[in-house]
Order: structure tokens, then sequence, then C-alpha cells
């Protein structure tokens, strides 16, 4: 199969949803994209009473039932106080460290609709002024601060904007696809998956194919803080989560192919599952790493320690600097299709 529009789709796709803001708890219009995206390629699907999807695509042997997920939420931030001095203390939403959104534009989400756009800073920022107080304060939720861009001296000036406590903050994600291939942006985690999933799904659809089980696909809305799957269809037999796979010091992670996970830091994944995949990577081709995570957990882990039964795994594109500005390769992202279609 030739499956170069498929990696175009799958791009505009990321794209498209990445400038969709959709910090945890605030995923409805990222969701209702999906919804509608689903309609599109003719998946069915409904709507949990948290706002997730679960779609399900008929197979070859509707006996034995796979699931596999994405998540549309990702790190954000709250608004946590309007300080005497007009500007906003926040407070974050999932596991983003405070150096890694430091300097960046974001929007202010008001309950009302509005949108006001301003600047997370440190509150001793100009190095003019501070010195080395600038340069070694720690950044924490308590140092650091959002200068809007608007004429506000006061709590009073920045209410009288509507903004309240509780408003969710959105960050820039600053994306961008290099001539190299490289794809870089915050929020990769997770909606390069969730793009992957829907390509995944052009791909049967385009070609006249069905899965080999049949499949269930969710998009979850809270994975970030760790219960994205909570609804699991009573005949489901396995469940594989599509996250991001790590590159670092301390992971084996390849920008440029698909990452197996073993373990995470809640659970083993199946062995069975993991042999499968391994197995139908090496049979088709497919570029991959095995790897162990020790911070990290996935919708699959997630759900098997809610005491669901059924077996999990783990796969995903490699993604460098994670949870900080990210990024990976289009070959990584075609080889996790590869193997989606080798597996599935």
């Amino acid at each position: 199969m030739n499956l170069d529009a498929h990696l175009e789709y799958i791009l505009d796709t990321t794209v498209d949803l990445i400038s969709i803001p959709s910090p945890v708890g605030f995923t409805d219009v990222v969701m209702d994209r999906v919804a509608h995206e689903l309609d599109i390629l003719g998946v069915p699907y409904r709507f949990t009473k948290k706002g997730a999807i679960i779609g399900y695509i008929e197979g070859e042997d509707n006996d034995y039932k796979k699931m596999i997920s994405a998540h549309l939420d990702t790190l954000g931030a709250v608004v946590k106080k309007i300080k005497s001095n007009g500007r906003l203390e926040l407070i974050n939403v999932g596991g983003c460290p405070w150096a890694g959104v430091e300097g960046e534009n974001l929007t202010v989400h008001t309950l009302d609709g509005r949108e006001y756009e301003g600047t997370l800073l440190p509150i001793k920022s100009s190095v003019h002024i501070y010195g080395d107080v600038a340069r070694e304060m720690p950044r924490t939720a308590e140092t650091m601060e959002v200068r809007l861009d608007y004429d506000v001296k006061t709590a009073e000036d920045t209410e009288k904007l509507g903004i309240r406590v509780g408003d969710f903050v959105s960050y820039e994600t600053r994306t961008r696809i290099t001539e190299t291939g490289y794809i870089k942006s915050r929020y990769l985690d997770d909606k390069l998956c969730v793009a992957q999933i829907l390509g995944y799904i052009k791909v049967l659809k385009d070609f006249g194919l069905k899965p080999k089980t049949g499949l269930y696909v969710y998009f979850s809305n809270y994975e970030e803080i760790g219960h994205g799957v909570s609804v699991i269809p009573e005949d489901l037999d396995e469940f594989i989560a599509l996250d991001i796979g790590l590159v670092g010091e301390d992971a084996l992670g390849d920008e440029r192919k698909v990452s197996i996970a073993a373990k995470d830091f809640k659970t083993p994944y199946d062995l069975h599952v993991r042999r499968g995949l391994m197995e139908a990577a090496e049979e088709a081709g497919v570029q991959y790493t095995v790897d162990v995570y020790n911070r990290y957990g996935s919708d699959a882990s997630a759900a098997v320690l809610q005491g669901f039964d059924f077996r999990c795994g783990c796969i995903g594109p490699s993604v460098d600097a994670s949870h900080h500005y990210e990024r990976t390769h289009i070959d990584g992202v075609m080889e996790t299709v590869k193997l989606m279609l080798a597996y599935l």
C-alpha cells in the first residue's frame, strides 16, 4: 500500500487538532472535532458521560474484541489567584514543568467564552532589575505569573475583563514541520496519536479493509491526570493505548521508530500482547524499540489498575522532550501506523 496520502492526512489532522486548545477539563470543542471526523469516516460512536468517545469497527472475527485509544486532553493550567497587581497565579493541570513554559505566550479562556492573551513569566524576570535572583530563583507556581496584554494594574482591573479563578489557560503550541521531516510542537502527546488512529481508520476505509477482530476505538479526555478511560466494554479482550514513546538518556526510544512499552510505573504490559506486537513488527519490517518507562502511565495501564479484566499493551511514536517542546519524526509516525496495520 502507498500511504503517502495518509501521511499527509495524519499531519494535517495533527496540526488541526493541536490548534484547538484542550487542557484537561476543557476538551468539548476538540472532542466535537474528532466526532465530526468519525462521521466522515463512517464510524459509529457514542459519547460517555465524561465526554469521551467510544467507536466501534466490525472485524473479520468479532468473537474477540480489541480496543485502541488515544487522548485529546493536554497539559495546561487553571487560574488559581488574581493578584493585587492584576497578574495571575496559575496551577498546573498535568505534569508540565514550569521551566518548560517560561516565557510562553498563552490564552486565558473565560467561562463566558472570551479569550485573553498573556505571557507566563517569573515574578522577578528582569536581570537588569534583579540580577542573579532572576537567573537563580526556583520556578514554582508561586514564583510564576501571567502578564496579561491589557491595561491592568489591580485585581479589580483584571476582574472587569471577566477573568475568574478557575478559568482555563492554554499555551501557544509553536507547531512546525521541518524540511527534514521533524514535527515540533507542544501537545504531540497525544494529539499526534489521535491523528494516527484516524489515519489508520482512513486506510481501512480507502482500501476496503477490516480489522482482524472487532475493534473499539476510544478517544479519552482525562488521561493527563490519570482517569482517561473509565468505561470499558464488557466483551473487551485486549486494550492497546497509543501514546508517545520516550527519547532521552534513560530511554531507548528513537524518533524514527515506533516504541513498544514493556512496562510503565504502574504495571508491566501483557507479555502475550508485547510478543504479538514484536512479531507483527518483525514480519512486516516495521522499525521498533522496546522500552521501560519509570515516570509514565497510559490509559491502558490506568484502566487495568481500576480492576478491569483484559490484556493490555502500549505503542506509539517516540518523542523527544516529552511534556516540554516536543519533537518526533514522520518516519516514526508511519512506523506506528504500519504496526497498527500489521497487528490489528
